[in-house]
């Protein structure tokens, strides 16, 4: 799977198709004021028909004439909050490099800002300039430095500033943590909210961070699950990570595939993509580094299709937990798992895509 473009199933459609009785529920019923341990049988196959068509078409190719460069993956804010990776085409500079034109691509209202879809928007102060980006190879940390506009946010932005500059830069190869600069200054915390930057930050740091019921802040442990939404016009469906701390001691990639079962914890547009009555059977990791994940959901009968959503955000889940492993998933024993409209083969091994979330403008 080296592209995701654009997803198609159970999102924009399942909003509209799913009928009134579900009002107020998430798609599979999770958020629902009763325990509901399967669906009746015609809602069951409701679910199963919003796999059959896609959200909506591509309307023209404006997306494709304007984001005429190469792939760039960027996190920027959308219409909800949240902050999501957008695959931007930006047109090459000759006196900028990649991580420096994807830093920029983060400013409010900066140079960039034309090339971002509608609904999303950089979360970087307007009047941030990245002067420098170096890489420090050895110990593959980006150090970026800015000018002083980049202190000028509020801040209730502080965190997502970071995890925005985090988690753009750590998606370049040979980058695994960030060190930030100001007009020659390192510093050692955010301005605002005092966030500490006396090491280097890393994917640890989290994104869209929550907290798992029951779970102490001072005793748990990160893991990061990919649930999906839609544009605010309903026509594309994408990715959103969210970070959520759980209890400690439990298996990584197991913990993180309960979580993705759980669903979205909050009204954010989020939606889950399994319903309550998956079970995770097994998750094994294999001598080839392959992770193999065995799950079992008596919605679906033999034959019937299963949206791609679910599939894709398993490989996504497990892939940011396992070091970008390959992912094999085994749904109800079947021997083949295709995707509807990707037509990727998940009982094979999956590679995390390239690029998700190419939106056009």
């Amino acid at each position: 799977m080296t592209k995701v473009n654009k997803i198609r199933g159970i999102t924009a459609a399942g909003l509209l198709a799913v009928p009134v009785l579900l009002s107020g529920c998430n798609l599979f019923g999770s958020q629902s004021s009763m325990d509901i341990d399967k669906p009746p049988t015609e809602i069951e196959q409701q679910m199963l028909n919003m796999t059959e068509g896609p959200v909506s078409t591509n309307k023209g190719n404006k997306g494709d004439q304007t984001q005429s460069g190469p792939k760039t993956t960027v996190y920027l804010m959308n219409d909800k909050g949240l902050l999501a990776p957008v695959s931007l085409g930006i047109p090459e500079s000759k006196d900028e490099d990649a991580l420096k034109q994807a830093l920029q691509a983060l400013v409010s209202g900066g140079e960039y800002a034309k090339y971002l879809p509608k609904g999303f928007a950089g979360i970087l102060p307007a009047g941030t300039e990245v002067q420098h980006v170096t890489v420090d190879q050895d110990q593959k940390m980006a150090v970026v430095e800015f000018n002083s506009a980049f202190t000028k946010y509020d801040a209730p932005d502080e965190r997502k500033i970071l995890e925005a500059v985090i988690w753009t830069l750590t998606g370049f190869p040979g980058v695994q943590s960030v060190q930030l600069w100001v007009d020659g200054q390192r510093l050692t915390e955010m301005p605002q909210n005092d966030t500490p930057l006396n090491h280097p930050l890393s994917r640890s740091f989290g994104i869209n961070l929550e907290q798992a019921d029951g779970v102490s802040l001072t005793h748990s442990t990160p893991v990061t699950v990919y649930f999906a939404t839609v544009t605010p016009d309903g026509a594309y469906s994408y990715y959103v990570p969210v970070t959520r701390l759980v209890q400690p001691g439990q298996n990584k990639l197991k913990a993180a595939l309960d979580q993705l079962i759980r669903g979205p914890q909050s009204n954010d547009g989020l939606e889950q993509v399994m319903t309550d009555g998956t079970e995770v059977q097994s998750v094994k990791p294999e001598k080839d580094g392959t992770v193999t994940v065995a799950l079992k959901d008596d919605m679906f009968e033999q034959n019937d299709p299963i949206p791609d959503e679910l599939l894709q955000s398993v490989v996504l889940t497990v892939a940011e937990n396992s070091n970008n492993a390959k992912v094999k998933i085994d749904m109800n024993g079947r021997s083949s798992i295709m995707g509807i409209n990707d037509h990727q083969d998940y009982s094979k091994p999956v590679s995390k895509p390239d690029y998700i979330n190419e939106i056009p403008l």
